[in-house]
């Protein structure tokens, strides 16, 4: 049996979670906040490429216009889904003597 993403939602207690059509296999994770309903996080790149998938011939400029203006421009309360932003590289702290 094919295990969905409202399978896997439901599995950890996260009950009626907004979620983008046609965009499971972008999802990352679960964010909580304090005080707040669990949200679906995507990752942004992955949904990017998912546009660029779905627009054979349109450019990844056009990919990141319809995102930002379709998903990440859409708001639809609070349980609105996330988008993840990955930063590049390792991530150097100084040391605090």
């Amino acid at each position: 049996m094919i295990e969905t993403l409202a399978d896997k939602l439901r599995e950890i207690g996260v009950e009626n979670a907004m979620v983008m059509d046609g965009y499971d296999d972008c999802v990352i994770g679960v964010l909580e906040r304090y005080g707040m309903e669990p949200i679906v996080l995507y990752d942004k790149e992955k949904v990017i490429q998912r546009i660029m998938d779905l627009s054979p011939g349109g450019t990844y400029e056009e990919a990141v216009e319809y995102y930002s203006y379709n998903q990440l421009g859409g708001w639809h309360g609070e349980k609105t889904p996330g988008f993840l932003v990955r930063l590049n590289g390792p991530l150097r702290f100084p040391v605090v003597n």
